[in-house]
């Protein structure tokens, strides 16, 4: 007989079915056994009328049964088995409206009686044992979100004719800044970690490929212990040619995340206002727009000072401001433009007429920054004189400036963190909730 998956019980009729799992409960009452029965897609309850005190005249079926009643009392939480009965729908069962009676139960797998984490544990001790933790519906529910938004953001991608790209994660220099580079010997030289695709993505534009995408790790070696920082990450990348400026890009990203959340909500909405209590919506756009100098000013107003000396949002600014938004425009999204040329990299165009302005965005949700993008700068000559103004030697660029050497159109792009953008969407405080195995600067496992 074929396995049925759980999720898949309710529309067959009353009769034999296979299902396994792992034991969630087990209820072992003088006349009858109940056990509560997960997989991958849900739980149903298992029934077996208990066989016990057995008499020297029983019968071997009598025996059999009885052995059956003996197994399933001593059934840990977790045990792996497969049970073979019969099912019947029965409306007063609470857990479905469904259970089976069981024929045979196969144990594949025993599971060890003391579990090492509860519901109470904290989130440290539950990612000691992440393959345990993960067995929480509510995280299951996590992944399969995740699945459903990346493959709608690939549809959206391929759809309009991008070509999906795999760059390198072993770099000869720094993508972005080298204090948060990993080192690591290679054969008789040195190699570091990608930050970020930038320079790979960039690489597409003057190749002719157009448009590009990519969902892959990114590393930094940042030794921050926030809820929404990780040294190992998978980030979200697009990189377009013949834009006109940054408004280009931020089209595009929120043409992309709209079509995102539309599949989520669509194929899981309900699932996640059950488990987490978000009503999830489509987000509509175009996202607000506000200049950087402007969102001070909001900022300031409400009667916050923004402590960093460069004047970027901290993460207050960036919740307060991103609270005005959804008051004033009703939004959850907002783009704050424009940033100062001092606290972007060496490759953001810079405003024509006023250098000190750049071509550039962040992308707030709910609170968060998700998502820097900006229009690149493709004249070689000023990339050069940009990267001087940040104390970068053009010698420890040439493979990069070659890039531009030879002809590249105007383009723009984003890079964009998944696990926050689930944090995010899913109301969770961590993205070590989001992350299948976070990587932190303490943890290396499991």
């Amino acid at each position: 007989m074929t396995r049925t998956l759980i999720a898949h019980l309710s529309p067959l009729p009353d009769g034999p079915v296979e299902v396994a799992g792992w034991v969630e409960t087990v209820r072992d009452q003088k006349k009858v056994q109940f056990v509560i029965l997960r997989d991958e897609t849900g739980v149903v309850q298992l029934v077996n009328p208990a066989t016990r005190d057995l008499g020297e005249d029983a019968s071997d079926a009598e025996r059999s049964a009885a052995a059956l009643t003996e197994t399933i009392g001593g059934l840990a939480h977790g045990t792996m088995v497969r049970v073979s009965g019969d099912l019947k729908h029965d409306e007063r069962v609470k857990l479905g409206g469904l259970e089976v009676k069981i024929g045979s139960l196969t144990v594949e797998s025993e599971a060890l009686p003391e579990t090492p984490i509860a519901e109470d544990s904290s989130l440290d001790k539950r990612l000691d044992w992440r393959f345990l933790d993960l067995r929480r519906p509510e995280a299951n529910l996590i992944f399969r979100v995740q699945t459903t938004f990346e493959h709608a953001l690939r549809t959206y991608f391929v759809d309009n004719d991008y070509i999906e790209i795999h760059t390198p994660k072993l770099m000869a220099s720094a993508s972005e800044s080298r204090a948060e580079l990993f080192e690591l010997g290679y054969f008789e030289g040195t190699a570091y970690l990608a930050q970020s695709p930038q320079f790979f993505k960039q690489m597409a534009q003057p190749a002719g490929f157009g448009k590009v995408f990519e969902i892959a790790p990114a590393f930094r070696a940042d030794p921050s212990f926030t809820s929404r920082h990780a040294t190992e990450f998978t980030s979200i990348d697009a990189e377009i040619s013949w834009v006109s400026s940054h408004e280009d890009v931020m089209r595009m990203h929120e043409e992309a995340l709209a079509a995102a959340f539309g599949a989520v909500v669509a194929k899981r909405g309900a699932a996640i206002e059950e488990a987490f209590g978000v009503e999830l919506a489509v987000p509509s756009v175009p996202f607000p727009r506000i200049p950087l100098a402007e969102a001070r000013r909001i900022v300031a107003e409400g009667g916050y000072e923004i402590p960093r000396a460069d004047g970027d949002l901290d993460p207050e600014a960036e919740r307060r401001l991103s609270a005005w938004v959804k008051a004033n425009h009703g939004s959850d999204f907002v783009f704050v433009t424009d940033y100062d040329s001092t606290i972007r990299p060496f490759y953001h165009m810079r405003h024509e007429g006023d250098a000190s302005l750049t071509n550039s965005y962040d992308l707030l949700f709910n609170g968060v920054e998700i998502s820097t993008g900006a229009q690149r700068e493709h004249r070689v000559d000023v990339l050069i004189e940009q990267a001087r103004e940040k104390g970068l030697e053009p010698e420890e660029l040439e493979f990069y400036l070659d890039f531009f050497r030879y002809g590249v159109p105007p383009h723009g792009g984003f890079g964009m963190g998944l696990a926050r953008v689930l944090m995010l969407m899913l109301g969770l405080s961590s993205i070590r909730e989001t992350t299948y195995l976070f990587r932190g600067p303490t943890r290396l496992t499991p």
